[in-house]
């Protein structure tokens, strides 16, 4: 990608200097220098950390404004025998999600189930070092936040059509626990992707979180090393890090900060 590409793609997004400078680790004056046109000729090594911090953001952001279309992964019917695509109805409701077979996981989201494949030992160790790691300034705050990890159920839109199980989550509201599940938005939402669902969780789940009242939404990529953060609360603007990074938690004004550098080494001979 060179420059040219990288002021559309920079305009087109509505990315600012700052935001890009972040996402890439290019200093700020050096990304303002480079897309105002004040330098020309920016070093090699530049553009190719530009040039990967824009793709990496915008995939992200053309899968969540649905301009990437894939098929959706199975979805099952009540007595949990597969159906074609074309035969698929949304009419699924908590009652049938509830009296699937023991030991199946789905999520339901408006009313079809979809197929949770079981996750890797990467998926697990970094789903369960967030869960600590968030569970432990809880404690050492004596907050009232309580942190789950998957599978636990939430009853997002508190209807009758969707029940999802998240990553790891944050409920800072002891009203939405019941002795069942999460009834509604939980404060933070961290999924971790793996290939079979990666359309359903930045897709699906990036507008559902969203409108929900989800306030902030971590999107964690194994394979590529890093992870998009959605701070609702804030604005819709991505921030785009790596797994060399330390990521604030926006939801506790940025006091607890989270080493994926540390999560990293902990899981690098699995790679």
């Amino acid at each position: 990608m060179n420059v040219n590409q990288m002021i559309e793609i920079k305009k087109e997004k509505g990315y600012s200097n700052a935001m890009i400078s972040e996402m890439s680790g290019v200093p700020l004056g050096t990304v303002q220098k480079i897309f105002s046109g004040e330098t020309s000729s920016p070093r090699y090594d530049t553009v190719q950390a530009l040039s990967r911090a824009l793709e990496r953001v915008s995939a992200y952001s053309n899968i969540a404004d649905n301009k990437m279309v894939s098929e959706s992964v199975p979805a099952y019917n009540a007595d949990f025998s597969r159906k074609k695509k074309k035969e698929i109805v949304a009419d699924k409701t908590i009652e049938d999600y509830t009296a699937l077979p023991e030991g199946v996981r789905v999520e339901l989201i408006d009313g079809r189930f979809y197929d949770m494949a079981a996750p890797t030992l990467i998926h697990q160790t970094i789903s369960h070092e967030l869960g600590r790691l968030f569970g432990n300034h809880v404690k050492t705050n004596n907050g009232k936040c309580r942190v789950f990890e998957a599978p636990t159920d939430v009853q997002i839109d508190c209807d009758n059509k969707t029940m999802l199980q998240p990553d790891v989550f944050i409920v800072c509201k002891r009203e939405q626990l019941t002795k069942l599940r999460v009834v509604g938005a939980p404060d933070l939402v961290v999924e971790v992707l793996s290939p079979s669902n990666i359309f359903v969780d930045i897709i699906f789940k990036y507008h559902k979180y969203k409108n929900a009242g989800v306030r902030e939404y971590w999107v964690i990529n194994p394979e590529e090393k890093d992870l998009i953060v959605f701070r609702f609360f804030e604005s819709e603007e991505p921030h785009l890090y790596t797994f060399d990074d330390e990521v604030p938690v926006g939801i506790w004004n940025d006091e607890c900060v989270i080493d994926f550098k540390k999560i990293y080494e902990d899981i690098e001979f699995m790679y």
